[in-house]
């Protein structure tokens, strides 16, 4: 089979981090400059499109032939300027992408940053950068440059001919990367999902452009009237500077140290008068309610749809997918019983109204958020998603008995979970009970290992005092001995692994060392991957396993682990798989999936068109390889995005 690896560099004047590539070949202005390619690995060679060079037709027959597989770092990008350019519709079907390959191998999202990690001959080029932004940029008319918008070959030889080095020397490089990671191709259940996960980021998702509009305007009008009225409150000349408003704070005797959210809170609750009235015009000009919508207006493409929302294999200790553009994996939440009318209102423009009926415009303005995304016409959503997804999942690899006969009947665990902690019988805790919310958040802070920090960041001194989270944490551990133990036992097989390459089957999950990895293979037969990994001391002053990866500074470290972490990962990545799985089967039944969160699917369907029940039940089928494993789905129909 024919192989043919590719790169390409374009011309835009759309911003391609800000609006994505689907957007950023949809304009008119866009066009391919340099064609690098390389067939079965031969010396890779350029054609230069923007000096006029044309593509050879032996080429054009290769792109085209779906027998021959056509590879690149994020072919996503690759496929879809292609596909825009040459006016064709090739199918990712034909595609490798190497930026996947790397993913479930926890490398680095960037082909520079692999490069890196496996410390290759051939490297990216560090000039790129620059060269990238001098030809595939517009350009700042000035003097020097003679006015122009846009710097062209002809503008500086010298720097195109290094500009088609570079692009030659990013073909090598991901030919090295797929070589050196030849002994771990993409399994053929992830390309499949590969090439769907295309497929519905290709579809996109229609927004309502009006709603986005009056949405924008109205934050506007709103911070204009709030800076107006904390200017009259304070006389500051700048009412959002933190040192102008610490000093005024200083001058009516409060001293703060930060105006981070929390610390604003406080003084809100602390206070009265000038003081208490300025803290809240501080949470109000500070919530960012329109930065979503500013995302969608920006990569809302000639279609009316937003266009790659999700990056697959984005969350790579997991194989989560990761939210790109829009972020749709932290909208905010909806609350409001009115909330069409709410739509209504701010869609039309009525701002007077909203002032009017409700208490915070922010507020509304981010409950709205989700309703910006709207099905197309003669359409509308279904949306379904698993309930506690990964309690489920948690208490079945764990084999907590229990947690599994609770699901397999009425799934109140937060009820049953309380019930097992403080001893009460469960008739006993209702909805609005305090022991409810206990067990609730128990359930969330401590299925990981969580302990009183944890506790505290969900909450949890809304309703227990500070001295009572020990105790609550030590309850939620005797009441589920199976889970508490499923992490020792995790731990000690990532141990055993690393220092005695030993492999340990621990349920349905194996441990195992390879090639310079930690493995952990699931019970889907997916394996997470876990690159150099060695026995460290940790901040504690025990022994525990790290690794290198990407850490929460995006930058590649070494990372300290544990048994209760790992299992977190075991866990979000065999909910991750069930949800594959449901979405597989859904797109056979012929459902066109536009996007999905975390644990639910929202599906574009005909009116008069199945039902939410058809779709909760395809979504609840269990995979062969969790038999046993309760699953339930719950849904709704909605004519726009929301959390129901």
């Amino acid at each position: 089979m024919d192989t043919l690896a590719i790169d390409i560099e374009t011309y835009s004047d759309v911003s391609l981090p800000d609006c994505g590539v689907h957007r950023y070949a949809a304009s008119e202005q866009f066009e391919i400059l340099l064609f690098a390619y390389s067939l079965n690995d031969e010396p890779t060679r350029i054609i230069d499109l923007a000096s006029g060079e044309k593509m050879p037709d032996e080429i054009m027959k290769l792109l085209t032939d779906d027998s021959v597989i056509k590879t690149a770092y994020n072919a996503a990008f690759e496929r879809n300027c292609i596909n825009r350019y040459f006016g064709l519709s090739l199918k990712p079907e034909g595609w490798r992408c190497t930026l996947v390959q790397a993913s479930m191998l926890s490398l680095p999202l960037s082909l520079e940053g692999v490069g890196e990690a496996l410390n290759l001959d051939k490297k990216k080029m560090s000039e790129g950068k620059e060269l990238i932004r001098f030809f595939c940029m517009p350009c700042k008319p000035s003097k020097s440059n003679g006015g122009r918008t846009r710097n062209l070959p002809s503008d500086e030889p010298e720097k195109w001919e290094l500009f088609k080095t570079y692009c030659i020397r990013d073909v090598d490089v991901e030919k090295q990367i797929r070589n050196k990671l030849s002994k771990f191709p993409i399994p053929d259940r992830e390309q499949e999902l590969y090439c769907m996960d295309q497929r519905i980021n290709d579809r996109g998702i229609m927004v309502d452009p009006e709603l986005i509009t009056h949405a924008v305007a109205c934050d506007l009008l709103y911070k204009e009237t709030a800076t107006k009225k904390a200017y009259e409150i304070s006389g500051l000349e700048n009412p959002n500077s933190v040192a102008q408003l610490k000093g005024w704070l200083a001058r009516k005797g409060i001293e703060i140290d930060s105006l981070a959210k929390a610390a604003v809170e406080e003084l809100v609750e602390n206070t009265d008068g000038d003081v208490a009235e300025m803290m809240k015009l501080r949470l109000a000009l500070s919530k960012t309610s329109v930065k979503k919508y500013e995302a969608m207006e920006r990569s809302v493409c000639p279609d009316g749809r937003v266009h790659g929302l999700l990056q697959f294999y984005g969350a790579n200790r997991t194989g989560r997918w990761a939210g790109r553009l829009v972020q749709i994996h932290n909208l905010p939440q909806n609350h409001m019983e009115d909330l069409e009318l709410a739509r209504s209102i701010v869609k039309e423009g009525r701002y007077d109204l909203v002032e009017l009926l409700y208490d915070s415009i922010p507020d509304v303005l981010s409950e709205l958020i989700r309703t910006a995304f709207v099905a197309k016409p003669g359409c509308r959503f279904i949306v379904s998603d698993f309930s506690a997804i990964e309690a489920r999942v948690m208490g079945y690899l764990a084999g907590e008995g229990w947690v599994m006969e609770e699901f397999r009947g009425a799934g109140k665990i937060y009820e049953q979970t309380a019930s097992k902690m403080f001893h009460i019988p469960i008739e006993e805790i209702t909805k609005g009970s305090p022991y409810r919310a206990r067990g609730k958040v128990a359930s969330l802070a401590c299925q990981y290992g969580g302990a009183e920090g944890a506790l505290i960041s969900m909450g949890a001194l809304n309703f227990v005092e500070e001295d009572e989270l020990k105790g609550l944490v030590q309850s939620w551990r005797t009441a589920n001995p199976h889970i508490v133990n499923y992490w020792y036992e995790i731990d000690g097989a990532v141990k055993a692994a690393v220092k005695e390459r030993k492999m340990t089957t621990v349920g349905r999950v194996t441990v195992y060392y390879q090639s310079g990895m930690l493995k952990i293979a699931l019970p889907s037969g997916r394996v997470l991957s876990y690159v150099r990994p060695r026995m460290t001391v940790n901040r504690f002053g025990s022994e525990s396993v790290s690794y290198e990866g990407v850490g929460t500074n995006r930058k590649w470290t070494r990372i300290e682990s544990y048994g209760a972490k790992f299992c977190e990962n075991i866990v979000q990545a065999t909910a991750r798989d069930v949800l594959a799985e449901a979405m597989l089967r859904l797109e056979k039944k012929g459902f066109d999936i536009v996007c999905h969160i975390h644990d639910e699917v929202v599906l574009e369907v005909p009116e008069g068109t199945s039902s939410v029940e058809e779709v909760n039940e395809i979504m609840a089928v269990c995979p062969d390889w969790c038999e046993g494993l309760p699953l339930k789905a719950a849904g709704f129909e909605s004519p726009f995005y929301k959390k129901d």
